[in-house]
């Protein structure tokens, strides 16, 4: 967006912050060339916000926080980087936007939330649950961050809702797991089924006033809307109506956002970095909107 590219805590609303790493991923990898080809993308956006009838900077002020040190191959070391790095800025008050990587950077940033703000409600909007016990015997891979941090207490399971799974998986308890640890789930055919305006409706009902991270995988697009990324699912929402879901996310807590799982090789005319920069423009919408009815 053309932000300013400085590492401050003064006067900051909401910081775009990348972290990029991906060796955690279990298909095609490149992701943690991401968050750049997200900003190259995104000096086309502008600060007024037609759908939600707001001007970000109205309201707000933000910066490239620039990239979070990672270290390729090491995931626990890059976890610690995360948090230590995230931690002045979530004490700061400020809203931090992160892109990937691969989605297994993201026990990371929900151990930094849980710091400051205990066991948050994830707003998860992905193909793929993430939350099996392991994966090619690994622990701690891009399949497996929501149910490490679940057993690490980091996330309010009773108001935290995944949106979207779908495709073909290798038994029924990779969707009734994630039931089973407390989280709603609704796959696509059910968010089809219901309307996807019935399942925002209940992304509301789940979160209520709770404070929320949103995690935004996306591959939760169909392929022929986001085809640069690692393991796409065909049978995903369109690029408007994954814009949808995060504009309906109006009113809520969310205290933190990440979109995840852009791969710039796969990605044909650079659709994928228009759908990411978009959605990252949303939800830098809804932070402006929260301060802005805030102080009404």
């Amino acid at each position: 967006m053309r932000l300013e590219n400085i590492r401050t805590t003064e006067n900051v609303d909401f910081a775009v912050i990348g972290v990029p790493f991906d060796t955690a991923a279990s298909n095609r990898t490149g992701q943690r060339y991401g968050p750049q080809h997200i900003r190259d993308f995104s000096v086309l956006l502008r600060p007024y916000n037609p759908d939600q009838d707001i001007n970000i900077f109205d309201y707000c002020s933000g910066v490239d926080y620039g990239d979070i040190n990672v270290i390729p191959g090491n995931i626990h070391a890059t976890y610690d980087n995360i948090v230590e790095s995230l931690t002045p800025v979530l004490d700061s008050g400020i809203t931090p936007v992160m892109m990937g990587g691969d989605h297994s950077i993201s026990l990371g940033h929900l151990r930094a939330f849980h710091k400051k703000y205990g066991p948050v409600a994830l707003i998860h909007f992905d193909s793929h649950g993430d939350t099996w016990d392991n994966y090619y015997g690994e622990k701690y891979m891009h399949g497996t961050p929501f149910r490490r941090a679940v057993e690490e207490g980091l996330i309010d399971t009773e108001h935290s809702i995944q949106v979207g799974m779908r495709g073909p998986l290798y038994g029924p308890g990779c969707i009734e797991d994630a039931r089973d640890l407390g989280f709603e789930v609704i796959t696509m055919r059910e968010a089809r089924n219901m309307g996807f305006d019935k399942v925002s409706e209940r992304i509301r009902e789940r979160v209520g006033d709770a404070k929320a991270f949103v995690s935004y995988d996306i591959d939760f697009l169909d392929p022929a809307y986001a085809p640069g990324t690692g393991t796409p699912e065909v049978g995903g929402p369109t690029s408007f109506e994954g814009l949808e879901f995060v504009r309906n996310l109006k009113g809520l807590d969310i205290k933190g956002f990440d979109l995840v799982e852009v791969l710039p090789t796969y990605d044909s005319g650079e659709i994928t970095a228009v759908a990411a920069s978009s959605i990252i423009f949303e939800m830098i919408s809804l932070i402006a909107i929260n301060k802005r009815d805030s102080s009404s």
